[in-house]
């Protein structure tokens, strides 16, 4: 993001934002999590937008005792040197990722109860693994995915449907690791940093049900042929639960979550001089609607300094949804920011920063942007109408146009979305 020197309260937010990626990068908290290599082979697989990145590290760590294959987004790619790396399609899946799946399935075939599988998960790791179960395709797979993501569904109900229309996902493949020892090693990028969400759990087991899938398909009015439905009613789709004796070797941890990079950002605005306040770290719920509160809640400490005495900084993560009306470049972050500039309408001493900490906000790669308070009378003095640009689901084109993107490239790490609100 390229930001005038003379502008302080947006680069205080873009230093904010740079802080909560850096925490989160592999290269400064993996290794410690990493444990010592048995007598057996050391396997390292894994899926993610920050998996390479990962790998990278695992392999600096046990050194040519590494092997296994990993699986990360088209542009991702870090060069290892005894672990395959493999790219592929997000957020809709492709051919690619299926054949990842495919090779990663194939590679824990025969494994013996001394071997090590070390899986290293981040968010983007369920649309990089798209291996349908038993009478499915992948186009079937590419449809339901796109319906979902368009549905306003929350990341956990897109997840249940994933998982129980997987032969991968929902601990399929951690059942595969038996008897070998497996270490789930977890970047979070969904709220509450459930397990069996972060790339539809496919290293961990699954307590939810095909009947609970099909009920999310039934709650958003999504229409699927009838062979997905028939595959949901057989008892082959179900998941992998926590009791299954496959899993009885299996450890799981998170290494890193959009909390450990609020608070990073909280440490670093005050010691800037400004009070820092946490409002959540898995605030859900439609982008629109959360702009309209966090607006709320910025004036009420502008105005009256409650809940925080100004100048202070509201951070929140989480994961927001955008129902998509309209035809444009949307992005659940600059929906939401494009949204809390119009319901602020100008106050002044208020600017806010949104981004995807992965550095792509929907389908760009476009991690977010920032707003002043005149950028709604700038864009109007220069004949563009903001809310057309919103009713759109065009935000990325109105910041484009207001010239105040984030544009950060791949940061190699992913803990969700991040959203800084500044009150000077």
């Amino acid at each position: 993001m390229q930001v005038k020197p003379h502008n302080a309260p947006v680069k205080l937010l873009q230093d904010l934002f740079n802080r909560a990626i850096e925490v989160a990068r592999p290269n400064n908290m993996l290794v410690n999590h990493l444990p010592e290599p048995g007598n057996g082979r050391v396997i390292i697989v894994g899926a993610g937008k920050a998996s390479a990145a990962m790998a990278k590290v695992a392999e600096g760590f046990y050194g040519d005792k590494a092997e296994g294959i990993i699986v990360t987004r088209y542009g991702y790619e870090v060069i290892c040197k005894n672990i395959k790396v493999m790219q592929a399609a997000h957020p809709v899946p492709d051919e690619s990722g299926m054949h990842a799946a495919t090779c990663i399935l194939r590679y824990l075939k025969n494994l013996k109860s001394t071997d090590l599988v070390v899986n290293l998960v981040s968010g983007g790791g369920s649309a990089l693994l798209p291996l349908p179960t038993k009478g499915l395709t992948l186009a079937d797979k590419q449809d339901i995915n796109t319906k979902l993501l368009k549905s306003g569904a929350s990341i956990s109900e897109i997840n249940i449907v994933r998982r129980h229309l997987s032969a991968i996902k929902g601990g399929r493949l951690a059942a595969a690791t038996h008897p070998a020892k497996l270490v789930n090693l977890i970047i979070s990028d969904v709220p509450g940093d459930n397990h069996c969400d972060i790339a539809s759990g496919y290293g961990v087991a699954d307590p939810t049900t095909s009947q609970d899938a099909v009920e999310v398909l039934k709650r958003y009015r999504i229409n699927v042929p009838e062979h997905i439905l028939s595959v949901l009613n057989q008892s082959s789709s179900e998941s992998i639960k926590p009791n299954d004796p496959k899993l009885a070797n299996v450890s799981t941890t998170i290494i890193a979550s959009a909390q450990m990079a609020l608070e990073a950002a909280a440490e670093m605005a005050n010691d800037r001089g400004y009070n820092s306040l946490i409002l959540g770290d898995g605030i859900e719920g439609e982008s629109r609607e959360v702009a309209n509160v966090m607006a709320g809640i910025a004036r009420q400490v502008k105005h009256y300094n409650q809940p925080a005495q100004s100048p202070c900084v509201l951070l929140s993560g989480g994961e927001t949804t955008v129902t998509i009306k309209g035809n444009g470049r949307g992005g659940r972050n600059v929906e939401f920011l494009l949204s809390l500039a119009l319901a602020l309408n100008g106050v002044k001493g208020i600017y806010a920063l949104a981004g995807d900490t992965d550095g792509v906000d929907g389908q760009e790669e476009i991690a977010g942007a920032y707003i002043t308070p005149s950028i709604i009378a700038d864009a109007v003095s220069r004949g563009i109408d903001p809310l057309a640009y919103l009713d759109n689901n065009d935000a990325h084109t109105f910041f484009e146009l207001m010239n105040t993107q984030l544009i950060t490239g791949p940061t190699l790490t992913n803990v969700n979305d991040f959203r800084a609100i500044l009150i000077t």
